[in-house]
């Protein structure tokens, strides 16, 4: 396996990652790594310095673990809000460019976004909701979201995070789950030409008071109590931010593990810090960067596109329309990305198409791509269209804040590879007899700053510590990925241990999906696996069923199966093949065994 790109001495001394072998008087990457999981207190106070996080008053110690490292305490003793360090640059300084499918692009300085950010605090605070009151975000990544999510978070007001995606059912089960007094939303969603109801989606979800942005020139009419956007926006222009300490909660994003119902995990106001120190370290954003991600809020790289950009005093790029065609390309061009992260379905689309290939990248200094198993050809294809550049490849996971596995800019680039653990961070390889391996389940050594400590609706402990095997006398915590590391010390993805598979970059469980597909009348029992394909990239969905009508033929199954999939779930998720079987294979507690029907999936595919 050859690396597809290497850094050149100008690249490796201008990166950030350079700056901080230099400041320790460490000689490579690889001293740098150990150092920083041999000294995380010292790591991780260098990182805040390095990322001038602003408090207003220091922490007494940057890590405790006098509970035990299952509830490490980090930056212990401050006071702070984590949106007060988004606000660092000049204020005519670029923060935000976006384009809202006209050619022209608009771009927002830090005075403008700070001022309407402080706009939309001040009118939380006016429409009666006080620190610690929840409001929820489900809309695109707009300009507005980012302002409100801000805004929320500078208010003291935890932010529910739903995608735009997600069904009524979905939404309901979320609102349900964290109880959020103001929900902010947008009529439609204008999108290649349709246009989408999403405010119909969040009242049959039976929301709270809705704050509704216009997204066009549709009319729309509200309930009782809901509000359009424009009337509650207060207009007084300064706001202080409401002093939190390191464990207050910011946001509620959700996960799926191997129950129905979806994980409901804590940012506090600390997990931010993973988030820049990511994007400072691994992907080197550096001040008036551009940085662009096609993601939503309801995903963890919402969140983490905002502070990874922001704190680093970069500008976010954002584009309203989906990314495919040839319109994105523009925007990337004519925005000067520097970073563009992707999810490699979009690369197998692009490559397919060709929709990108006239268009000139050359600013871009690195891609990303996370979210599924990339492709290396993909890959190497996706390199090529800013002239090689690199791409770091991220992996990790909502209750991380951020990646554990990852790459850099000053190691060789080997396309569908991670060079590296995530600096401050470490784990381990087990077997199925908990024995150190080159293949299997990856554990997390804790203590790792940006680690989940509770759960809303879940036993945090049983998630993610219990029955684990002791490595070397330390603790681990479960993550349920499966990782080979190969013969040059990089690592590659082998999918999920558990029973949750990522479609389109969207992280679902088994029992999700089975659930819906119940519901079926033909139905008796399911089981829902994602395959690989042979040449690799991303999983594909394929349903076996136990069926009780012979009269239906299988496609006629198949289309009901994929229609209920997209009414109830998520329309992004697509069943690509359908089996038939007597019975499904159980182990001898009964639990459904998904790898086998995998292993059949994958030789009918």
């Amino acid at each position: 396996m050859t690396a597809s790109w290497y850094p050149n001495d100008e690249v490796v001394k201008n990166s950030n990652i350079y700056k901080m072998m230099l400041k320790n008087n460490l000689d490579s990457y690889e001293s740098l790594w150990q150092w920083s999981v041999q000294n995380k207190s010292e790591f991780w106070e260098q990182t805040v310095a390095n990322l001038n996080i602003t408090f207003k008053r220091k922490f007494d110690s940057v890590l405790d673990i006098s509970q035990g490292v299952e509830n490490a305490s980090w930056l212990k003793g401050s006071k702070f809000n984590i949106i007060d360090s988004c606000f660092q640059r000049d204020d005519d300084s670029v923060a935000i460019i976006y384009q809202n499918g006209e050619d022209n692009l608009i771009k927002v300085s830090q005075r403008e976004l700070e001022t309407y950010t402080n706009r939309i605090a001040n009118s939380l605070k006016e429409s009666g909701l006080e620190p610690g009151d929840r409001i929820a975000i489900d809309m695109p990544m707009t300009y507005e979201a980012v302002a409100i999510y801000l805004a929320a978070i500078k208010a003291g007001c935890p932010v529910v995070t739903i995608a735009d995606s997600f069904t009524s059912n979905e939404i309901e089960v979320r609102l349900k789950i964290t109880e959020p007094k103001l929900i902010f939303t947008q009529d439609y969603i204008y999108r290649a030409g349709k246009t989408l109801p999403l405010y119909e989606k969040v009242v049959q979800a039976k929301a709270p008071k809705a704050v509704v942005i216009k997204g066009g020139a549709s009319e729309s009419t509200l309930r009782p109590g809901d509000v359009f956007f424009n009337s509650f926006l207060s207009q007084e222009e300064d706001f202080d931010a409401v002093v939190l300490g390191p464990e207050d909660l910011i946001t509620v994003l959700f996960s799926s593990g191997t129950t129905g119902e979806p994980k409901a995990i804590p940012w506090t106001n600390t997990v931010p810090v993973k988030c820049a120190s990511d994007g400072y370290y691994h992907h080197n954003i550096q001040e008036n960067d551009v940085v662009c991600w096609p993601t939503n809020l309801g995903w963890m790289m919402g969140p983490w596109l905002i502070f990874a950009s922001l704190i680093n005093k970069a500008a976010v790029a954002l584009y309203y329309e989906a990314p495919m065609a040839e319109g994105f390309g523009k925007f990337v061009q004519n925005a000067n990305v520097t970073m563009l992260g992707v999810v490699p379905s979009i690369v197998r689309h692009w490559k397919n198409t060709g929709s990108m290939d006239s268009f000139d990248w050359n600013s871009i200094k690195c891609f990303s791509s996370t979210g599924e198993a990339s492709n290396p050809k993909e890959m190497e294809y996706l390199m090529q269209l800013a002239n090689n550049k690199p791409v770091i490849e991220y992996c990790g996971g909502t209750e991380i804040g951020g990646g554990y596995v990852t790459s850099t800019v000053v190691q060789p680039n080997i396309a569908s590879t991670f060079s590296s653990q995530a600096l401050g961070g470490e784990f381990v390889l087990l077997n199925e007899e908990g024995q150190e391996t080159d293949q299997g389940e990856m554990f997390l050594i804790p203590p790792i700053l940006g680690l989940s400590k509770t759960l809303l609706n879940r036993d945090h402990h049983e998630v993610y510590f219990e029955g684990n095997p002791l490595y070397k006398g330390q603790v681990l915590r479960k993550h349920g990925d499966e990782l080979e590391r190969l013969s040059n010390g990089y690592y590659k993805a082998q999918g999920r241990a558990d029973d949750a598979m990522n479609l389109g970059g969207i992280k679902v469980s088994s029992i999700q999906i089975e659930e819906v597909i119940n519901l079926l009348d033909f139905v008796k029992e399911s089981a829902a696996i994602a395959v690989s394909p042979p040449q690799g990239g991303p999983g594909q969905l394929f349903v076996y069923i136990v069926s009780s009508d012979d009269t239906l033929n299988p496609d006629e199954k198949l289309k009901a199966i994929r229609s209920i999939i997209r009414e109830r779930l998520n329309p992004l998720f697509k069943a690509e093949g359908l089996i038939e079987i007597k019975t499904l294979p159980r182990t001898a507690s009964g639990k459904v065994m998904r790898r086998k029907t995998a292993g059949h999936a994958a030789r009918v595919n």
